[in-house]
């Protein structure tokens, strides 16, 4: 559990001095900064997915997991979620380019989804090796040192699914690592960076213009997607097994 809370401290300490050392720049300033993080997202997340092995496995997971997605509406949950969370802890108003739930929702998914996060959550759980959480915890910490100037105080607490998602898969690649092939890794983290473009098409295309978001990729409701590939493999194991 290191590389997790390592990674989770990270973007506490880097969202505080976010919100509270660099908050009040010029919102030209933002925009821009935003958008050149968005290109960013975009290039990475696709990157990562060209390292997928199995385009149809991809499509299938891709339109298996927004089913899924829409059908427990996971973006509106994990809205619901950042406005209690800013109701309780008073903070309306706490974010300059959003609300505290859109701060906590945007970054949630972004730190949560990319490949370093499955497969170095997993590395983690499987052999001990930290060093992509900690290559991660640069990114991110760096990011949420802008988003925290730019969405507020509800960027610092997309820390606690970040130490509760990595954490998770970390322990459960320990106890399921007969069951986890570098090809199911592969092809799950190939979906999670879409996720990750995604997002970043929302920064680059929508970046604070759209408070009603329409038009926008409710990336939360596409999160299951990246499970389907371990379930379409692991049943396509045991069907080969039995033939």
């Amino acid at each position: 559990m290191l590389g997790p809370v390592v990674n989770a401290l990270t973007v506490v300490v880097c969202s505080l001095l976010g919100c509270f050392l660099i908050r009040g720049i010029p919102e030209r300033f933002e925009d821009t900064l935003k958008k050149g993080i968005g290109l960013a997202i975009i290039y990475l997340g696709i990157r990562g997915a060209l390292d997928n092995k199995r385009e149809l496995l991809l499509i299938i997971s891709l339109v298996a997991g927004a089913l899924l997605g829409e059908l427990i509406d996971i973006d509106r949950w994990m809205n619901r979620l950042g406005l209690w969370a800013e109701k309780k802890l008073h903070l309306e108003g706490s974010g300059r380019g959003g609300s505290f739930a859109q701060g906590f929702v945007t970054a949630s998914i972004l730190f949560c989804t990319g490949s370093m996060a499955i497969v170095g959550s997993m590395q983690s759980g499987l052999a001990g090796n930290h060093q992509i959480l900690y290559a991660k915890s640069i990114l991110d910490g760096s990011i949420s040192l802008i988003f925290g100037a730019s969405m507020g105080i509800g960027v610092l607490f997309s820390a606690i699914p970040v130490l509760v998602y990595q954490g998770s898969i970390a322990l459960l690649s320990m106890a399921v690592r007969d069951f986890l092939s570098p090809e199911i890794i592969t092809e799950m983290s190939a979906v999670g960076n879409i996720l990750v473009a995604a997002l970043g098409f929302n920064f680059v295309c929508l970046a604070g213009k759209n408070p009603d978001r329409t038009g926008e990729i409710r990336v939360a409701n596409l999160i299951p997607a990246i499970f389907i590939p371990w379930i379409y493999m692991g049943i396509e194991g045991l069907i080969h097994r039995g033939v």
